[in-house]
């Protein structure tokens, strides 16, 4: 029997349409739901254990998959399965958890699972714009615990109009492009990329957005109403002690706010609160704190914060002693590591990021193979996060999805600046070897100095800033540069990357309710002064790129030539471009523009005696005489009807000039006129129609004898 479906329809501004359908597939799971747009499906079921797990948090995993049958196309590589998730399925998986996470209660610790599946694609429609949706779809559907729904939009500007999920073809022309998770009344995450657009102009796309969230928030709930709403299960619920809550925030309150008010280091500022809080544990008996231990920690971390957020609101110190808007301290250096083609250091307080470039062609571009795109990225940057760079010890697990997400913020903040027509692929590596605010931000700042350093012709420098938030409803305070302690008190953390023109890229997770956009404009306006005070220590250390790539670091070379040479260049089975790679020590690649039919050729390689080498041999192939003018030839070689030449700018490319053409008088021997290693001059006729071979001759160029009329008389 047909099982009965519930849908929902969502109405776009521009006539298209988005639809949530629910009750034919995977009913087994606590929720499920079909999110579909034009020909784009995407299936989200979301499943909780219904006993807690012995852990403190919520073991929450957001898992985004896109099948590559969804395209009708065949897993890459050797097996035919899909397998990890690629970097952009990662940070999908990312923009969702962020707006999820925060609206289970803070004392919900089962297991729970929401997995995202691209079942259909459409080339129009970008599927990771739906994922939220489908997420916040699907548990309105479910008996979990779960605050109010929420949902995701991508917003761009394209020709100065906002459009609500684009397709991929309108980005390309964009100079906006965010994904904004928000619910009803909050925005409460956004993440994109701009082209130097100003704080007014942010805002402005975040409002659009979330008007088109509302709607997307409206149909989940008619969906879940007209489904038949769940009734929200038990679990079980933390214990609250009220009267040891107030026992300990009495006995340490003051001691708390005495600390953040020294305004010391990390390492003794971490020290203090451990021995203070060792003291207040000490108070208490070896049966209350077996029966109590758990609650006595939990508490005292809220008297923490309590203390570090009223010092910050009622008096404008920080932990570390800093005033709200005060960047810290800050030293760079370019050119720190011999070896590589561009390096550079930044350290900013308690944070450091070393970062190299390295410089290379097509052939070692980004290769990016998912149903929703296939492309590549001439331009990346990779982030790495090793435990050392917080003091810890921690097992090795291979790249986490925090490092695939900073890395990608960080590269988003530069892409814009690589100029369109760098050679290059570029390979940017940032590796973060202290940590104490934000890593991402210290990545762009070193990604900057290092690409200059390499003397990649950047448009601007590109700066960034952690921002944070403490607000109690009636107060606020905009913290510049944020610690990782203010991170975790504070009520907003965003990163904002730039250039003095504008935001390149942005990261914003809002942890309250109901932030207005006064307040969120102030923030970035003060993240702009921050960003520019940055941008000046950068210009200090370096203040444009190097004129020239470093002397051992490969130069580029782009030619193009008609596509009928490519053969001659690369030769039977490859043999002459290999022994041209050989011979030149130069990495040779060749490819084929599709749309002006020419075949591209990038010479890489780090002698100018070898890429000279190369270059003459791409202009012996492509030489082609015009007919009509002079050339001057050397002779290489004679026989007895005429003597092989070649022309001299063009070494390689040979031509008979056939005895006949060699004088007026008849000639007996070639050897009369012209020897082996002899540079002549000869005038080029195209193809002899007769012999249909080219034809050149060294006598047009001479003066024709007078003739002598009494000849035939005598």
């Amino acid at each position: 029997m047909i099982p009965k479906t519930f849908t929902q329809e969502i109405l776009l501004n521009d006539g298209r349409s988005i639809s949530l359908e629910t009750g034919k597939l995977a009913k087994q799971a606590h929720g499920s739901v079909v999110v579909r747009m034009g020909n784009c499906m995407l299936l989200c079921t979301v499943v909780s254990n219904y006993y807690s797990g012995q852990v403190d948090f919520l073991p929450l995993t957001v898992d985004y998959r896109e099948k590559f049958a969804a395209a009708g196309r065949y897993p890459g590589g050797f097996f035919k399965r899909e397998a990890r998730p690629s970097d952009g399925e990662i940070l999908t998986m990312r923009i969702v958890d962020r707006v999820l996470r925060p609206l289970f209660p803070k004392d919900y610790h089962n297991e729970v699972q929401v997995m995202i599946q691209l079942m259909s694609h459409d080339e129009n429609v970008m599927p990771d714009a739906l994922a939220g949706l489908a997420a916040s779809a699907a548990i309105q559907l479910s008996d979990f615990p779960f605050e109010y729904p929420i949902s995701e939009a991508r917003v761009a500007r394209v020709n100065g109009e906002f459009i609500i999920n684009p397709s991929r073809a309108q980005l390309e022309t964009s100079d906006i492009d965010m994904i904004v998770g928000a619910s009803a009344d909050s925005v409460m995450m956004v993440e994109g990329e701009m082209d130097e657009c100003s704080e007014e102009e942010m805002a402005n796309a975040i409002k659009f957005a979330h008007e088109a969230i509302k709607d997307q928030i409206d149909a989940q709930i008619k969906l879940a109403d007209a489904f038949g709403r769940k009734e929200v299960r038990d679990y079980d619920q933390s214990e609250e002690n009220e009267d040891l809550q107030k026992q300990i925030h009495n006995a340490a309150y003051d001691k708390c706010y005495a600390i953040a008010k020294k305004g010391t280091g990390k390492a003794e500022r971490s020290s203090a609160f451990s021995e203070l809080k060792d003291e207040i544990k000490a108070s208490f008996s070896e049966e209350e704190l077996e029966e109590n231990g758990d609650l006595i920690s939990k508490y005292f971390s809220k008297v923490q914060k309590e203390a570090v957020r009223e010092l910050v609101l009622s008096e404008g110190i920080r932990l570390d002693g800093r005033k709200t808007d005060e960047i810290r301290p800050i030293w760079c250096e370019v050119d720190y590591l011999p070896s590589t083609h561009g390096s550079s250091i930044f350290t900013r307080g308690e944070t450091q990021a070393l970062a190299t470039v390295t410089l290379g062609t097509s052939r070692e571009s980004n290769q990016i193979d998912m149903p929703s795109y296939e492309g590549e990225e001439r331009f990346y940057l990779h982030y790495n996060f090793p435990p050392f760079c917080t003091g810890e010890a921690r097992p090795l697990r291979g790249t986490s999805r925090r490092e695939v997400g900073h890395g990608n913020l960080a590269q988003r903040g530069l892409k814009g600046m690589i100029p369109d027509d760098c050679p290059y692929t570029v390979r940017v590596v940032s590796e973060v070897l202290e940590s104490n605010g934000s890593s991402s931000m210290a990545t762009v700042c070193s990604g900057t100095m290092a690409l200059m350093d390499a003397g990649i012709k950047i448009k601007r420098p590109v700066s960034g800033i952690a921002m944070g938030l403490i607000s109690d409803g009636d107060r606020f305070a905009v913290l510049s540069d944020i610690l990782g302690d203010e991170d975790h008190l504070g009520d907003m953390d965003f990163k904002v990357t730039g250039t003095s023109e504008g935001i390149t890229a942005c990261q914003m997770d809002i942890k309250i309710k109901g932030l207005s956009y006064d307040i969120l404009v102030k923030a970035l306006k003060q993240a702009r002064e921050g960003r520019l005070h940055i941008l000046e220590k950068l210009v200090q250390t370096i203040d444009q790129p190097n004129e020239s790539v470093k002397a051992h670091a490969p130069k580029m070379i782009n030619r193009r030539i008609p596509n009928e040479f490519i053969g001659a260049i690369i030769g039977p089975g490859g043999k002459v471009i290999q022994e041209l790679q050989k011979e030149s020590g130069c990495t040779i690649v060749v490819t084929e523009d599709p749309i002006t039919e020419e075949g591209i050729i990038e010479i890489l390689g780090t002698s100018p005696d070898g890429i000279a080498m190369v270059e003459a041999k791409i202009d012996s192939v492509t030489f082609k005489p015009i007919v009509g003018n002079s050339y001057e030839v050397k002779v290489i070689k004679t026989l007895d009807f005429g003597a092989v030449v070649e022309y001299t700018e063009a070494p390689g490319n040979e031509v008979l000039l056939h005895v006949s053409e060699l004088a007026w008088e008849r000639t007996e021997n070639v050897t009369d006129v012209v020897n082996l290693g002899d540079i002549i001059e000869v005038k080029y006729f195209g193809i002899d129609s007769r012999t249909r071979k080219e034809k050149v001759s060294r006598k047009a160029l001479l003066p024709r004898p007078e003739r002598n009329k009494n000849s035939r008389n005598e």
